[in-house]
């Protein structure tokens, strides 16, 4: 995914004191992420906090997903803290189509800044996930997979489970993965792509089984509560001890993340859903889970 803003030099003075970018060093590879902490979390010094990790799609820098999700305004809404990294070269190691061990070592990367925040914030240690917009989508499966020992919970938007991740075999482990996907989207193919990820459907039932959720006890409702925008989102989950795993279908819907601004890049990114917003949807089901 390419740029989305153009003005973004302007719109980024615009960041609240809140948002503070920090660097670390990983691997002699200079590193930065974008912090953000409600207004509540220093009028309550006692209390610990929740943490999101956001990460950007592909093309896409810290600052413009933060800017196009606009989870900052859900963080301070529900008291978690927001965290935008930044992937080399705009991108992430997702493991997709060459061994991980070729790429930049994100994983490595994710492990070291999550022990700084953990170090210079207050975060409540059972409730840390992440989610993220298509590549960065794709890349909070591989944290589902390789790192449920430090994430309860991930939900992600235009992405789905890579064929390498599972010839690769998770770590054990249950975590409560959520998808979020368009029945229109021509970047990442609701379908699937075979030989490299499976359809949003069949992602679903991977992480299903994968944490034990066969057989639990299903909920799903429809919901299309603006009838102008051409869309219509079903909402399929499954519980069971405090686990779950939801499958979010936008009939129609594009490569987008529902409730935020349309925009044009000049790729065939399709309809933005208004009968969701996917900041709520996305806090409503990690919010549930601890590790």
């Amino acid at each position: 995914m390419k740029s989305l803003f153009p003005l973004i030099a302007f719109l980024c003075a615009c960041i609240p004191a809140t948002a503070q970018e920090q660097r670390l060093v990983h691997q002699d590879v200079k590193r930065k992420f974008i912090v953000y902490t409600p207004t509540s979390y220093a009028a309550n010094p006692q209390q610990q906090y929740p943490l999101v990790i956001n990460y950007h799609g592909g093309g896409m820098t810290m600052r413009e997903q933060m800017l196009y999700t606009r989870m900052n305004q859900a963080a301070e809404r529900e008291h978690f803290i927001v965290v935008y990294p930044q992937g080399i070269k705009q991108d992430w190691n997702v493991n997709l189509a060459r061994d991980s061990k070729e790429g930049s070592d994100d994983i490595g990367f994710t492990e070291a800044m999550l022990a700084r925040l953990k170090a210079d914030y207050r975060i409540d240690q059972r409730r840390v996930y992440a989610t993220g917009l298509s590549r960065g989508g794709f890349f909070s499966l591989r944290v589902a997979a390789e790192l449920p020992h430090l994430f309860a919970a991930v939900a992600v938007v235009g992405a789905s489970t890579p064929q390498t991740l599972i010839d690769q075999q998770p770590k054990p482990g249950r975590i409560g993965v959520m998808h979020i996907g368009g029945t229109a989207d021509t970047i990442v193919a609701f379908d699937g792509k075979a030989g490299h990820y499976l359809g949003a459907g069949e992602s679903h039932r991977y992480w299903l089984k994968h944490s034990g959720l066969d057989g639990a006890p299903a909920s799903e409702r429809t919901i299309d509560s603006d009838k102008l925008d051409g869309t219509e989102v079903t909402h399929l989950e499954q519980s069971r001890d405090g686990v779950s795993a939801a499958l979010v279908t936008i009939r129609n819907g594009g490569h987008t993340w529902a409730g935020a601004d349309a925009f044009n890049v000049g790729l065939p990114l399709g309809a933005t859903s208004r009968d969701v917003d996917a900041n709520a949807l996305i806090w409503s089901f990690l919010s549930k889970h601890r590790r």
